[in-house]
């Protein structure tokens, strides 16, 4: 069975966006998706992306056109200015990594951290909510966070960034098939399409 690999952060806005159409794509093509939480400012340092706070006026401005844009198509609730933002996601990321490594089935869990950032308020940075939302995903929570915490899942953590910055990723989510590179929620077609297929994957090298 193929695999991509689907690299994001619960910080991500257009990462939330696309989640549910990514793991619709991967059911109806028979893909695996292999969890790949990033740190999303070591991507953004690395392949050229700033910080929001950072971007020029018109560029903020017209972020919060696409938002609007996207929820209305893609039916989801987002919060334009959500009270959790910016906010450390390291140990919500961790926490799928985790579940990623014991081969549990992490999308639910993914969805909730989505959906608590970005559409009910919520602080994915609070151990607490983390652990509830890994319980209301079904989950054993203590567990989790505890892996959560451990070398491993850190050690993932800067591997999986690694693994971005080396796949020319200038920001989240990015899905990488057989070598091709798909940066944004937008291309997820593309991605359908190529899988579907079979083509020879296209390359910068």
């Amino acid at each position: 069975m193929a695999t991509v690999d689907y690299y994001f952060s619960l910080l991500s806005p257009y990462a939330y966006l696309g989640h549910a159409a990514v793991t619709a794509m991967a059911r109806d093509t028979g893909v695996t998706l292999a969890y790949r939480p990033v740190r999303i400012f070591g991507l953004f340092a690395a392949n050229g992306g700033l910080p929001l706070g950072q971007r020029a006026p018109a560029r903020q401005r017209y972020r919060l056109v696409e938002l609007q844009r996207w929820r209305e198509q893609r039916g989801l609730p987002l919060n334009l200015q959500p009270r959790y933002f910016p906010v450390d996601p390291s140990l919500a990321d961790r926490a799928a990594i985790a579940l990623a490594q014991a081969g549990a089935d992490a999308s639910r869990y993914v969805d909730a951290g989505f959906r608590a950032v970005w559409a009910q308020d919520r602080d994915i940075a609070d151990r607490a909510v983390i652990a509830e939302l890994l319980r209301d995903a079904g989950h054993d929570a203590p567990a989790v966070l505890a892996a959560a915490d451990g070398e491993a899942a850190a050690t993932r953590y800067q591997t999986n960034t690694a693994d971005a910055i080396a796949a020319d990723l200038p920001g989240l989510p990015g899905y990488v098939h057989q070598g091709e590179t798909f940066w944004g929620q937008d291309r997820i077609e593309q991605l359908r399409d190529a899988i579907v297929s079979g083509r020879a994957p296209y390359l910068s090298h």
